[in-house]
């Protein structure tokens, strides 16, 4: 049977996939649309499972609403080229209706649940690696349900936070939520710095002070002062409030007679180690494993 170009027109509108490989795979099934479309996606697992050693550091967070309950999570691209592609975006949307529905925060089991499309999402990121010939992979999930208000606030697709709240309004924690994106407090009051951290800046500021060559009773009062500035930097209740310096997060808070009961902050590629590579190596790096996969 032959292939004519609206067999290869449908099979694209169906998979999403190029012009060549469409016609290579009806070829290879003497133009059974259906058959071509399965030999797509075994091909699509296989590039994926090829390109799965491959770093994965850019990227996008993305936070959906459904009512009281929130989601936020962070898919990874290569690069930032195809984290901006529509096709990459509309899947990170898709995966985060999916985690919001399902109410889960496996990725594993993510995977198996289905996307407004009908397929999986394994099946729709498989799809999704051999349409931008990238890595792509869903990082993490976050899901918040709570009584009072919640917030969210993202940059650029880059940066994403959402904050809870205990009395307050949806403004105040949106508010919020923007402070927690851009200052990224390590929690929100002192009852949650870590002891050994506490110590270790303790330890630190003691030698310090003690270098002075300062009475003991001086050296005292300078580690508590520090170590005070330093509860006041890491804590969200003792930051400056982002859109007004002169007021804390904890007076803000007080003023409207409310406390964050949580917060979630996501970074694109934080804690990922990236490969220095220049943006020629890269280039060439891409077609060299396009070839391969040809």
């Amino acid at each position: 049977m032959s292939v004519t170009a609206s067999m290869v027109k449908e099979l694209r509108e169906r998979t999403g996939a190029g012009m060549m490989e469409c016609k290579k795979a009806l070829v290879e099934t003497a133009g059974d649309l259906d058959a071509a479309v399965e030999e797509l996606r075994k091909s699509g697992q296989a590039q994926a499972d090829k390109k799965s050693g491959r770093v994965a550091a850019d990227g996008r967070i993305v936070v959906k609403h459904n009512g009281s309950k929130a989601v936020i999570a962070e898919i990874n691209s290569e690069t930032d080229f195809v984290a901006k592609d529509e096709n990459f975006i509309a899947f990170t949307e898709a995966v985060a209706a999916a985690a919001l529905a399902s109410d889960t925060t496996d990725v594993a089991a993510l995977a198996t649940q289905l996307i407004v499309d009908g397929r999986s999402v394994e099946e729709a990121r498989t799809e999704l690696i051999t349409k931008v010939g990238e890595n792509i992979s869903v990082r993490r999930i976050s899901i918040v349900d709570n009584a009072g208000p919640t917030g969210s606030y993202t940059h650029g697709g880059r940066i994403g936070a959402v904050v809870t709240l205990e009395g307050g309004d949806v403004e105040l924690a949106h508010d919020i939520a923007m402070h927690v994106a851009a200052i990224n407090p390590v929690c929100i009051d002192e009852s949650g710095v870590p002891a050994e951290s506490l110590e270790r800046e303790r330890r630190i500021f003691s030698e310090q002070a003690q270098a002075s060559g300062k009475p003991p009773e001086i050296i005292e009062k300078m580690v508590t002062g520090r170590v005070a500035k330093f509860l006041r930097e890491i804590t969200l209740v003792g930051q400056p409030f982002i859109k007004d310096s002169d007021l804390t997060v904890g007076k803000l808070l007080d003023a409207a007679g409310a406390r964050v009961t949580s917060f979630v902050r996501y970074e694109v590629g934080e804690g990922i180690e990236k490969k220095g590579e220049n943006f020629a190596d890269e280039v060439m790096q891409q077609i060299a494993d396009a070839k391969k996969d040809d």
